[in-house]
Formats: structure tokens, C-alpha cells, sequence
């Protein structure tokens, strides 16, 4: 599957993507700030859920897109890889690398949460506990069946109705491996699935051109709704701690890419800013998966490898998500001083580390998981009402923060298979 580019066309600034949307922000910004300053907090409510409907068509948009691109792209490049033993020697160089993001990604959180204690000293008073509701009834629920059965699909097109994306993987690689294993047999079968996924991916090009509208909405939303000087003046520290957690994270997947790309790093950058910037003004990782998927191939990843990859990485490597959830659940323990030894973090960690994977497609799965987390080691799960306020900006920084870490793996696994 080759994506090719026009050489030397002459296009306008504002024709490019990535400024669309970045245009697309300010201006959802300031009319939802202006929204927020001239109207009633029940008028900008009002307005918010109206205008949020932009970025709701784009995302489902978007979704519509997801369960066939994985489904097609995934047999084929499982089809084309040919055997067993080379689907098992990449997906084994993947899962090493999600298992080793992951571990890194929490430790940084675990560690900046304890230098910089930002939940020490909290005043509680005034928080709204029954904000939480919505999280903390989803974690009774949250349970070893649950996560097998949230795994393992009971129907392909239950799995696929839902966007259900680790069950759409785990299908799509037993049906792969039956066509590589029938030869030519399925030839024809791999081929019009082959065809198919082109035709998927045209359709992201038409998709993406809602983009802006999606990011303007979503943006506006927030905004009508929150006052981000209070809010900041009042998470500061939470905020500020948060901000040098992330940017650590990012300091590290950079210096990684930059080891095992060297200079290609640059070029991979220049291809992904655009799905960087969506993730950060929808906060879905989820609605850049294709163009992720097309940029990839632009850069130069065989199909086979992006196609086996991105759907894992998914599932598997929410590097931001991960660094996120030892960052807010030892916050929380601070902000009711619930004192927790070394040991027991280092329990918590390992805890996250399997509870976390495959639950990407769980709406607001990172505090579902913080909720189920605090609930395992006698940390208030009400807790969680600290951090809704100020967590879809968070959410900005992790959903982007995911997207690297998923376009890095993705771009090594590529060179390691000399691919």
C-alpha cells in the first residue's frame, strides 16, 4: 500500500492542515471565553453542548472509520508477513517495547508525583464529591472477568459495532494467520481486502477536512464552560507537576527516537504534527488512528508492519495514560494523606501496569482505572472529584502524549525489520 505525495505543489499556508487546526483552537478558544464572560452560566452551558456537537461528528466520523481500517489493514499485513513465526517474532519485539514504554512512563509519574507532592497540604473544602459518580460506578464493574471479557470477543461484529479495538485485533489475527496459512488459496480474499483498505484510507482524506470543525467545537466547549484562570490559579501545582511529568516523558520517547532514527526522527515529526495536534484539541487518540496510519506510510513504514502495529499500540502503549495514572492515584493518596511506602508503590505500579492494557476504547478509561486503583489500596475513590475539573486539559497533553509513543514504536519495530 503505497501513499505518494504531488512533488512541488504550490499551496496556500492556510491549505495545511496542521494550521487549519491550529487556527481552529484560538478561535474555539476566544468565542468560548467570550461565550463564558457575556453570558449566563446556563446560556454557556446551553451553548457548549451545542457547539461540542462539531467535535462529536468529526469523532464519530472517525469511528465509523476504525473497525474496518484495523480489520482490513491488519489481515492483510498479517497476510502478507506471510507465517507464524514472523508474526510472532514482531508481535514479540512489540509487546517488549509497549511492557518497556510502560514501565518507564509510570515510573516518571511515580517519581514526579513524589518530588513535587502536589497533593500535600490540598484544601478539600468545597469539593463537588458527587462529580465522581460517573467514574466510580463504572469501577464496580472493574474486575479480572471483566477485563478477559472486555479482551476477548463473544462476536466480531459485537466488537466491531462498539469499536471494541483489542477485540477487533485479536479476530483480525486469527483470521490472518488462517489466510497465510491457505496460500494462494486466499489470495483473492487478501487482495479485495487489500483494495478495500485503499478505499478506507481515501476515505480518511475526506474525514480529516472536518478536523478543524471538530477541534473548534470541542475547544469552544470547554471554554463556555470554564473559567481557565480559576481553574489554573486553583490546580497550579497539580497542573504545574503534571506539565513536568509529561515533558519529561516526552524529553525521554524524543532522546529514544532519536537513538534508534537518528535523523529520520526529524522527517517521522514533520509527518505526525498534524495527528499530534488533532489528538490535543479532540483529547481522542482515537480520532487521528487513521491518519496516523496514512502519515506512517508516508513516512515510509511498510503496511505490513503499520498495519500489525498501530492497532497493538492502541491497546497496549498509552504511554501519557500511563504516566497519567501513578501521577493522579498517588496524588489523590497525598490530597487525603494516606501515606504509601516505597513497596507499596512500586505494588500500585505493577497493579496499573496489567489492569491498564485493553481498555482503550473504556470512555475516560485513565480515571476508571485511577477510581479502581485507589479502591485496591484504601485510597478514597471520591478522590477523583479533585482532578475532573482540570482533567480534560490534562487529557490534551496524554492524548498527544499517546500518539508519539505509538508513532515511535511503530517507526523502530519498521527499522528493526529493516521495513
Amino acid at each position: 500500500m503505497e501513499i505518494t505525495n504531488t512533488p512541488n505543489e504550490k499551496k496556500s499556508l492556510f491549505s495545511n492542515l496542521t494550521v487549519q487546526i491550529l487556527v481552529a483552537m484560538i478561535l474555539g478558544a476566544v468565542l468560548g471565553i467570550f461565550i463564558h464572560n457575556n453570558y449566563s452560566a446556563d446560556a454557556a452551558k446551553e451553548f457548549s453542548g451545542y457547539i461540542k456537537m462539531l467535535a462529536t461528528i468529526f469523532i464519530r466520523l472517525v469511528q465509523m472509520i476504525i473497525s474496518p481500517l484495523v480489520f482490513t489493514t491488519l489481515v492483510v499485513g498479517i497476510a502478507k508477513l506471510g507465517d507464524i513465526k514472523a508474526v510472532g517474532r514482531i508481535g514479540g519485539k512489540a509487546l517488549g517495547w509497549f511492557l518497556t514504554a510502560s514501565l518507564i512512563s509510570l515510573i516518571i509519574g511515580m517519581f514526579w508525583v513524589n518530588i513535587l507532592e502536589p497533593g500535600t497540604g490540598l484544601n478539600l473544602s468545597g469539593v463537588d464529591v458527587s462529580a465522581a459518580t460517573e467514574v466510580t460506578e463504572k469501577t464496580q464493574n472493574f474486575s479480572a472477568q471483566n477485563f478477559v471479557e472486555h479482551i476477548i470477543p463473544k462476536s466480531v461484529v459485537e466488537a466491531m459495532a462498539t469499536n471494541e479495538i483489542l477485540q477487533i485485533v485479536i479476530f483480525s489475527i486469527f483470521f490472518g494467520l488462517a489466510a497465510a496459512s491457505l496460500g494462494d488459496y486466499t489470495k483473492a480474499v487478501v487482495n479485495a481486502l487489500d483494495k478495500t483498505s485503499h478505499i478506507i484510507l481515501k476515505m480518511v482524506n475526506y474525514v480529516m477536512k472536518f478536523a478543524p470543525l471538530g477541534v473548534f467545537g470541542a475547544i469552544a466547549g470547554v471554554f463556555a464552560i470554564r473559567d481557565l484562570g480559576e481553574l489554573l490559579l486553583t490546580y497550579a501545582k497539580y497542573f504545574g507537576s503534571f506539565l513536568v511529568g509529561i515533558s519529561s516523558l516526552w524529553i525521554v520517547l524524543l532522546l529514544i527516537g532519536y537513538l534508534f532514527l537518528k535523523s529520520r526522527m526529524t522527517v517521522l515529526l514533520k509527518h505526525i504534527i498534524s495527528p499530534l495536534v488533532i489528538a490535543f484539541g479532540t483529547t481522542s487518540s482515537e480520532a487521528v488512528f487513521p491518519k496516523l496510519t496514512e502519515e506512517l506510510e508516508r513516512f515510509g513504514v511498510k503496511d505490513k508492519i503499520v498495519s500489525f502495529m498501530l492497532p497493538l499500540g492502541y491497546s497496549f502503549n498509552l504511554d501519557g495514560s500511563m504516566m497519567y495514572m501513578t501521577f493522579a492515584s498517588i496524588f489523590i493518596a497525598q490530597a487525603y494523606g494516606v501515606h504509601l511506602d516505597l513497596g507499596t508503590q512500586m505494588t500500585m505500579l505493577i497493579v496499573l501496569m496489567l489492569t491498564s492494557k485493553g481498555i482503550a476504547g473504556v470512555p475516560r478509561a485513565s480515571l476508571v482505572v485511577v477510581a479502581a486503583t485507589c479502591g485496591m489500596f484504601d485510597i478514597p475513590v471520591e478522590g477523583i472529584a479533585l482532578i475532573l475539573p482540570i482533567d480534560h486539559f490534562c487529557d490534551m497533553f496524554r492524548s498527544a502524549t499517546n500518539v508519539l509513543g505509538n508513532a515511535l514504536a511503530t517507526s523502530v519495530v519498521g527499522k528493526w525489520e529493516k521495513d
